[in-house]
């Protein structure tokens, strides 16, 4: 009977060596790769996501999703990344100040890094030396700016009558960047500077901007027509949700978003809001992009660049469906 038990597991540890040894070893190889960000429930973030599932797919490696809205979040995360063995993160961190704190817990645990989106800094605020993906974020703000300089234009609006709600993150590099830009376009356009009124951003969702709003149209009662800008689309949403709550007719405001994600619901519906556009961003780039930089690097020794950046596409009404249908998002 040993004899036969011997001679049954020879063979168990020939067969093993065979197709189906190889099998194993296979999945055993495969890459981990971990993708946090900071708000699971925001569309940009799944839509990130979305491509990024798709990248693990098409290319062969685990990937691991986290959301991570806080910093405790953010370093529990890590840990786990590490106690699966994942061999890479890509993170969007809900506070870019805990750099320091991501890039020494990535080095403890031997994890590659890449930051998405928003940009990690040190101590100074200074960009810290890891590879990174975003969001040229001056350019696109210039570029919500034109789209409001050149529909007030088509409106004939008088620019001496017009009050700008800024809805702002100021500790936020990337908020500010897109802010500034806007601003820069209007008052280079001829836009009283002393009419943008910030509005700050306490809790980044909709009814946090129309809090925001709301306390600036308190203050300026007076002014009749507005134009919003804000860091994404739900910042301008909260400022035309807070106008439809006065009675302020939609062909007196003016919103232009960024991300062409949520704002895309107002499109849809049978008459114009206030949300006139967007400036619609690539989350496929951004999911899809950085997990290819990230399994190169792991699988082939291939640091991705320093700095990508991208750019975005205004779409409104008009044209929203045929630019998203091209991005790969309807």
């Amino acid at each position: 009977m040993r004899k036969f038990l011997i001679g049954v597991a020879a063979l168990a540890a020939i067969a093993g060596c065979g197709g189906g040894g190889d099998t194993v070893a296979g999945e055993a190889d495969k890459p981990k790769i971990g993708f946090l960000v900071k708000s699971a429930t925001e569309v940009w973030f799944q839509q990130e996501w979305k491509f990024a599932d798709q990248a693990a797919e098409e290319l062969g490696f685990d990937l691991i999703k986290i959301p991570t809205p806080d910093a405790e979040k953010v370093m529990s995360a890590l840990d786990n990344l590490a106690a699966q063995g994942a061999d890479g993160v890509i993170i969007c961190s809900p506070d870019v100040k805990l750099g320091p704190a991501i890039v020494a817990k990535c080095k403890s645990a031997n994890l590659k890094l890449l930051s998405v989106d928003d940009r990690l800094v040190n101590a100074d605020e200074q960009p810290m030396d890891v590879p990174h993906l975003g969001i040229s974020a001056h350019k696109i703000g210039k570029m919500v700016g034109q789209a409001i300089v050149d529909e007030m234009k088509v409106r004939g609006w008088n620019m001496s009558e017009v009050g700008a709600i800024a809805v702002n993150l100021d500790e936020l590099e990337t908020a500010r960047q897109r802010i500034d830009g806007a601003t820069e376009v209007l008052v280079a356009n001829g836009f009283d500077a002393g009419r943008v009124f910030k509005s700050p951003w306490k809790t980044q969702d909709i009814p946090g901007a129309l809090d925001a709003a709301n306390i600036t149209l308190t203050q300026h009662s007076d002014i009749k027509k507005w134009v919003a800008f804000s860091s994404n689309d739900d910042g301008v949403l909260g400022v035309v949700r807070a106008t439809e709550g006065r009675n302020i007719s939609s062909s007196d405001v003016i919103g232009v978003g960024i991300n062409g994600t949520s704002g895309v619901d107002d499109f849809k519906k049978p008459n114009p809001t206030g949300f006139f556009g967007s400036v619609l961003l690539s989350p496929r780039k951004h999911g899809y992009d950085t997990c290819k930089m990230m399994f190169e690097w792991v699988k082939n020794g291939v640091v991705p660049p320093k700095e990508t950046w991208t750019s975005g596409i205004l779409i409104t009404r008009e044209n929203y469906e045929a630019k998203m249908k091209e991005e790969g998002l309807l």
